[in-house]
């Protein structure tokens, strides 16, 4: 058996990564050209992150997990209210005012999404899909993940 984690070890590493960047962001000065960098390598990964879930997990969640529906329901609720926010704080220089209200609304949605996600979502995945499953999830998620890194012919883009 593979010790590589499986999609739901793979979506864990990405909500403590997310949670890392967000807790940077906002320790970063306020107005400081280091956390609009933060915050854009957080829209990075969530965004990818987001579609990630959205393709590889919920269809199966949503099929397979006893009130499956209602939960792929409320995280792409709340993954729609993330990207609104992040989509919000691309439109807005880190030095106006508006960065900071916006950015702890982004916080305040994420944390509460990733947990649901960690304490919910993911323990109704786990018993609802078989370990071979999930791990196969993962290794095509890093497959996925490793064509969208690897530089082209041309070599790494900038």
């Amino acid at each position: 058996m593979s010790r590589r984690p499986d999609i739901l070890g793979e979506f864990t590493a990405d909500h403590k990564a997310a949670t890392e960047l967000l807790d940077r962001a906002e320790s970063a000065p306020a107005g400081s050209a280091e956390r609009g960098e933060l915050v854009t390598r957080l829209t990075d990964l969530l965004f990818s992150h987001c579609a990630a879930e959205e393709e590889h997990l919920f269809p199966l969640v949503q099929h397979d997990a006893p009130e499956g529906g209602a939960l792929v329901f409320s995280s792409i609720h709340d993954h729609l209210a993330i990207g609104q926010y992040l989509a919000d704080l691309q439109g807005v220089d880190p030095d106006d005012p508006a960065f900071d209200t916006l950015l702890r609304g982004l916080a305040d949605t994420l944390r509460r999404h990733l947990t649901g996600e960690e304490e919910v979502l993911f323990p109704a995945a786990r018993k609802a899909l078989p370990a071979a499953t999930r791990a196969a999830l993962g290794e095509r998620l890093r497959a996925q993940r490793a064509d969208v890194e690897a530089p082209g012919p041309s070599g790494p883009s900038s």
